[in-house]
């Protein structure tokens, strides 16, 4: 048997008498439930974020070579066109803050 399901079980064993000396002494416990659908909106969530702050620092070098290689008036062309999409991003931004918010007054506990 590996180290490690052993140390598991023996904790487990410890755990056990601790547990139900406490419950004969009358001490609290509290049951932990874990909802799994939040934890997978959390994590699509977190990942989510990562894609905007890569699409932040990909803007910042889609800015800087607009300026450096087109003429000002192609680069101001090619900027109105950013600006619009970072609008719609940004628009977006807001839908995943009040979908987030949401779903903490919903299914989160107080």
């Amino acid at each position: 048997m590996p180290a490690s399901s052993r140390n598991g079980s023996s904790r487990a064993l410890r755990a056990s008498p601790r547990f139900i000396a406490a419950r004969l002494f009358g001490e609290p416990f509290r049951v932990v439930k874990v909802d799994k659908s939040a934890v997978e909106y959390c994590a699509r969530l977190t990942e989510f974020y990562a894609q905007f702050r890569a699409v932040a620092v990909n803007y910042n070098q889609v800015v800087k070579a607009l300026h450096s290689n087109f003429s000002e008036k192609k680069a101001l062309a090619f900027l109105y066109k950013l600006e619009k999409a970072t609008t719609e991003l940004a628009m977006l931004n807001r839908q995943v803050i009040d979908l987030t918010n949401e779903c903490r007054e919903l299914w989160l506990p107080k």
